[in-house]
Order: C-alpha cells, then structure tokens, then sequence
C-alpha cells in the first residue's frame, strides 16, 4: 500500500450497487477486487466519479460465476481482454482481470491474465491512471500516481514513445486528460506524441471521435489544443482546423458566463464556414447523424423565406428579425450561429447583445402556418405545383407580417395570391 494513505469517504464507494458488486467478487476470493482508473483518479483530485472499474485477480468466468451467485446482471463486454460488466439498478460496473501486454500493435493488445499488481499497473497509459484502492479506500500506488493526481500532472508510465506505441490512442488521451485534469502539459509526453502522430492514422476513426469529442468538452481544453496544435497532432487529427482564436474566445465565454462546456459548438469554432466541409468531416470521423446535422446547420449562408435574401446573425437582432431566424434556422442552429458570431465579435459592449440574443431564443417555439392544401385547392387553386407554390407565397408574407395568429387575415392574402397567380 502507499503509505497508508486512504481515499476520503465518498458516496460512490458506499452505494448500494458498488457494495453489491464488491461484495459479490470479495466472497468468490477475498481481497480480489480494487478500484482502479478515473474513479480513483478523480477522488483524489476532488473531481466527480461518473464511471467505476473495478480490477481484480479473478479470470472472467470466475467474475461471471461470482455475479450470478450474487444474483446480479451482468454483460460479457471484453472477455478477450478480461472484461465484464456488472449492471445493478442500471448502473454498469467495469470488471477487468489484472493484465500483461503479450504483442502491441499500436491499436490492439494482445494479454495474458496475471495475478501481479504491479504488471497490471506497468500496461497502462498514464501514472495518475495506475493508481488502485481497495474497497475500504486504501490506496495501492506501483509507479507514483498519486501525487501526480494531487499535482494535476499528465505523465506517461516509463517510456512515453513505447506506451505510444502499443496503442496510438494514447496520443489523443494524452491531450484529453491534459484538458480535463491538468493546468500544463508534460513536455517529454508531447514530445513523443509530436514524433509519433503519423500512428494516429491507423486509429479507427469511432475512436478517435470518442477522444477528441471528450478533450473539446472539458472546462478549459486551450491549452491543450495549443499543444495539439504546436506539435502537429491536431492538423492530422483535424485537418480542417482554421486555427484556435475562435475556439478560445468561445471557451473565455463559457468560463464567464457559467455556460456549460459543448464539444460540438467548440468544433465548430475549429472550422471555416463551410457546409460541405462539415459534412466531409462528419463523414471521415463518423459523427452520428444528428451531430453531423448540427454541423451543417450551423455553417454557411441561410435563405430568409427562399427569396434569395441572405441574412447574417449579428448582435444587434431586433425582436422581430430573431422570430425570423428562429422560424427558418431552428432553437439549436440560432444559439450555436449567435455563439458563433460572439466569439468572433471583438467588442465586449456588445456581449449583452448577443447573451440578449440567447435569452430570446430559450423556451421559443416554432408557430404553424394555419393554413392546409384544402384551402388553398378552395381558393381556386388548380390541384399539384401550383397549391405548393400559393403556399410558399403565403407564408411568405405570414412571416413577414411576424406571423399573426389572424385567420382572416391569412384566408383574405390567401385569394389576393391565388388571383395574382391566376
């Protein structure tokens, strides 16, 4: 143990469903299972605990064989590389068997089980990452996380460029959990990473979206992105990166303003305002759909009412033109389109502005146009194009009128263009 050091007690070690999981793998072999990874990590550094693993001396069919005696589910997620996930009340718990490297190939490992800690230890990325408590909070430190973890240092175990080499995600996980945990950035770690980012190609790219979506949500990820950017990484990563003035200026937002951190509009920042370059992306990443949409809409040139009139998001919106946007943009494409435009305004008179602009876009919902192909087809509108042309007519100006909850109104416009439109 490290000198007797324990975690402060915590709610995640005392749940129910982490002593059900504990208690299950502890009565198979007593003294098998330690917590091990963020949970342990993040308990030191005073952060939230999300996920729990769990590393123990049990083989996966003794795991199984323990949690169907407990009664508890479970899913055999890696049982290749001795993983097995314990599910109590909804809640997954990730069960790994101590591990050794037997052959790397910078993006698969092949393992042999171990009964040894400290080989266990000696296979992972980072030393903060290497760092096991004991279900009563005892710590087990083999290669000196600890402090590391209380000093907020991101420091590959051994020999930066050998870790890299056996999974060149390391790379990305570097500069992710230098964003989320760190105030600086190991310069032997990005040295290494800076030689070696070609391996980054052979990366999936599922996993090398899982990476920088994580590193571009943290509090503050500037100054890693400005290591990303310094050693190279990122024009491989993300080639169509523009530079980072934007993105900053949107993080510097975010910290003043009590905004919550999101990855996608900090990607956007990264690009030019190019539609099919976001869509190019997305499709070389694998973003899902809905993330690749969001893209798209948030980028390029945007009709007002299909009439050819190109409007620009700018801080100085009146009330009526923001009801515009938002009925052809939509919540989302506004608010990411108006962050946009403030991280690209230098004028901080302007920032009550564009935080006016957000206000007036929360809790907004998009009018209906009452008015059906029926009606129109009563007007003397001859049935096919011609009622979708009336129509669009219509709302045209139902828009332009900041669309008036006027029946009358809207049936009296209605014959005035059916009859110009003969």
């Amino acid at each position: 143990m490290s000198g007797g050091r324990l975690l402060a007690p915590a709610g995640w070690i005392t749940a129910p469903e982490t002593r059900a999981v504990i208690g299950a793998l502890e009565a198979a072999q007593a003294g098998c299972a330690r917590f091990v990874g963020g949970c342990v990590r993040n308990a030191l550094m005073g952060r939230p605990v999300d996920d729990i693993d769990i590393a123990t001396l049990l083989v996966p069919d003794e795991v199984i064989a323990a949690l169907q005696a407990a009664g508890l589910k479970f899913a055999p997620t890696g049982l290749a590389h001795g993983t097995v996930t314990a599910i109590v009340h909804g809640r997954p718990f990730e069960i790994t068997t101590l591990r050794k490297d037997v052959e790397t190939d910078g993006r698969h490992a092949v393992v042999a089980f171990t009964t040894d800690w400290a080989q266990d230890a000696a296979r992972r990325d980072f030393r903060l990452n290497a760092i096991y408590a004991t279900p009563d909070g005892a710590l087990f430190d083999p290669v000196g996380g600890i402090e590391d973890a209380l000093a907020g240092r991101v420091v590959f175990i051994g020999d930066a460029q050998d870790r890299i080499r056996e999974d060149y995600l390391r790379i990305l996980r570097f500069f992710r959990l230098s964003a989320q945990c760190s105030q600086s950035v190991d310069p032997a770690g990005l040295a290494a990473c800076g030689a070696l980012a070609e391996g980054i190609d052979a990366l999936s790219a599922e996993r090398v979206w899982r990476e920088l979506k994580k590193l571009l949500a943290a509090p503050d990820p500037r100054l890693a992105l400005a290591a990303m950017a310094a050693s190279g990484v990122l024009a491989r990563v993300l080639p169509e990166a523009c530079g980072l003035d934007v993105c900053d200026r949107i993080v510097a937002v975010d910290s003043d303003s009590f905004f919550d951190p999101d990855g996608l509009l900090r990607l956007l920042a990264l690009m030019l305002d190019d539609p099919q370059a976001a869509r190019d992306l997305a499709r070389r990443l694998k973003l899902s759909n809905a993330e690749r949409d969001r893209l798209v809409a948030a980028l390029g040139q945007w009709s007002d009412g299909g009439v050819g009139v190109d409007m620009r998001i700018v801080s100085y919106l009146s009330a009526r033109q923001v009801r515009r946007a938002l009925y052809h943009l939509g919540a989302q494409a506004f608010r990411d389109r108006v962050r946009l435009g403030w991280a690209r305004d230098s004028n901080p008179r302007t920032h009550s502005q564009w935080r006016a602009l957000l206000a007036m876009s929360e809790g907004w919902v998009r009018p209906a146009l009452k008015l059906t192909g029926e009606q129109v087809a009563a007007a003397g509108v001859p049935r096919g194009a011609r009622i979708g042309a009336v129509m669009r007519e219509v709302e045209a100006w139902w828009i332009d009128a900041d669309f008036p909850d006027d029946e009358l109104s809207l049936i009296e416009r209605l014959k005035a263009v059916a009859q110009a439109l003969g």
